[in-house]
């Protein structure tokens, strides 16, 4: 069995796969800590910025879960592609960031205006629920509009209870709300600095 694995490459194949996550790793770290050296030079970062490196920080956090489940286990005789202890590591320290980022975004959300009633957390809990009404009307309108194809006459036959026109113009201006309002909110993460 242990030949067999050895080969079809198979560790060959799990090296080519750590060194291409490491790669990747470490291109988006650069990413990260530039950042943050910019940061520390005085220079304010967006919230938009910092939206986009939470992203990045949560996909290389997946990233590194998946090479630490892979070099968690070997045949025996055999060495991990990469150290379990030194990933551990490394999916601490991108942890953290996760977490500084994620106070910081949310503490800035919570203080800008989006307008004069509400906050930009107001408006992101509005746009989610938004879109929560919307699937509600979009799954209703396709249940509703599905033709049934009878065989034969004692077949039982289903009428909509809906109409169907109406609860498609609803999904339609519910789109249209949360497409606004969305462009509102990423158009303020552009002109807002975020909190130290």
């Amino acid at each position: 069995m242990r030949s067999a694995a050895k080969g079809l490459g198979g560790k060959r194949h799990l090296s080519i796969l750590s060194v291409g996550a490491t790669l990747m790793f470490v291109m988006s770290a650069t990413m990260i800590n530039t950042w943050y050296g910019v940061r520390n030079e005085g220079v304010r970062m967006r919230l938009a910025e910092a939206l986009i490196l939470r992203a990045d920080c949560q996909k290389r956090f997946e990233q590194t879960k998946q090479r630490i489940v892979l070099n968690a286990k070997v045949q025996e005789g055999d060495e991990p592609a990469e150290d379990p202890g030194s990933l551990l590591g490394e999916m601490e320290s991108i942890a953290a960031q996760v977490l500084d980022l994620m106070r910081r975004i949310n503490a800035t959300n919570s203080v800008t205006a989006f307008d004069e009633n509400k906050s930009i957390s107001d408006a992101l809990a509005e746009r989610d629920v938004i879109m929560l009404r919307r699937e509600v009307y979009s799954d209703l309108a396709k249940v509703a509009s599905i033709a049934q194809t009878r065989v034969s006459r004692s077949e039982i036959k289903y009428k909509s209870t809906v109409s169907v026109p109406e609860v498609q113009s609803n999904v339609d201006a519910l789109s249209k709300s949360y497409r606004e309002l969305d462009s509102r909110i990423q158009e303020l993460n552009w002109k807002t600095d975020l909190i130290d």
